[in-house]
């Protein structure tokens, strides 16, 4: 007997989110089929692929990624080189100087860096802070402002902060948020009906659930993951269907087999190849489960990333 396909499509659909201007603004979300069901309906919007920088410099440490900045000389240059990345969407700027723990870079001066990287690219800029809740807060405030007009998408607003990052980005300087949660589908739609009832409108936000390097516990985000896409379509829960970003490169590349020096464990190969491997599993994991945008840092994942994404989409 032949076999009958039934595509499997919902009436609900994840919800779309624009950052950027022009004609290379990223839509993220759309469609109604599970993550890479293309043979069931049309994905509307592919994975987007973004690249981080950071405020601190590059890397120097791993050697593709420095080989790929040489002769970059200033935030501007390496913002513009990580724009023209093969297979990337949009540009991550992380303010890691800002730590208080850290550099303690002042707000002036992170703002001075974030206006010299917009003024360079000509895709869409997405803003990462230095994970400190006080300094974000202040950070994120006066880059919404500097940046009035460009539709960053800030990542990210948590349970502590979103109050203060929702009303300066959306409200008051119309950019995007992501509402950030530590990998559970209750704490993520708690966080999503919180914003919602400040008045922020479904296409001014989208989600980050939380992530870990493959290996790594990996298990607890693809399940969350797998529990938000289909509350998301099978049960039409409106506080899930934001679209997801995920920040993998934080991950991939602070776990033992991506730092440890090739001296110390010759068996395991060189390094810059682990740190590869743990990133393109990672991404592949999480893309797998429903993210709409993952955040990427070396040439070669990133090449990888967007050939799957355009081999499956």
């Amino acid at each position: 007997m032949a076999f009958k396909r039934n595509p499997q499509t919902f009436n609900a659909s994840i919800n779309e989110v624009t950052f950027g201007t022009g004609d290379k603004a990223v839509t993220l979300g759309g469609g109604n089929t599970f993550p890479m069901y293309t043979f069931d309906g049309e994905a509307k919007n592919k994975v987007a692929i973004g690249v981080e920088i950071s405020d601190s410099g590059v890397d120097m440490t791993v050697p593709g990624i420095a080989e790929y900045y040489a002769g970059a000389e200033g935030i501007g240059a390496i913002a513009k080189k990580a724009s023209e990345m093969p297979g990337a969407d949009f540009v991550v700027l992380t303010l890691d100087g800002a730590d208080p723990n850290g550099t303690n870079k002042s707000v002036e001066d992170c703002v001075a860096v974030a206006k010299e990287v917009a003024d360079a690219i000509d895709c869409p800029l997405a803003i990462q802070g230095c994970k400190n809740i006080e300094k974000d807060i202040q950070l994120f405030e006066k880059v919404a402002e500097a940046l009035a007009g460009k539709n960053v998408l800030f990542v990210s607003a948590r349970e502590e902060s979103y109050k203060s990052i929702a009303a300066a980005a959306v409200m008051a300087y119309k950019q995007k948020i992501s509402a950030e949660s530590a990998v559970d589908i209750n704490l993520a739609k708690q966080l999503n009906v919180l914003i919602s009832q400040m008045g922020i409108q479904p296409e001014n936000y989208v989600m980050n659930v939380g992530s870990a390097a493959a290996g790594y516990g990996f298990e607890y985000v693809a399940s969350t993951l797998d529990r938000v896409r289909g509350a998301a379509l099978g049960q039409n829960d409106a506080m899930l269907q934001m679209p997801i970003i995920t920040p993998v490169s934080s991950e991939a590349w602070s776990v033992k087999e991506a730092v440890v020096s090739e001296e110390d464990f010759p068996e395991w190969g060189a390094r810059e190849e682990r740190g590869i491997e743990m990133e393109v599993s990672t991404a592949a994991a999480v893309i797998a489960g429903g993210s709409n945008a993952v955040i990427l840092r070396h040439p070669k994942t990133v090449d990888t990333i967007a050939r799957l994404v355009g081999a499956l989409m």
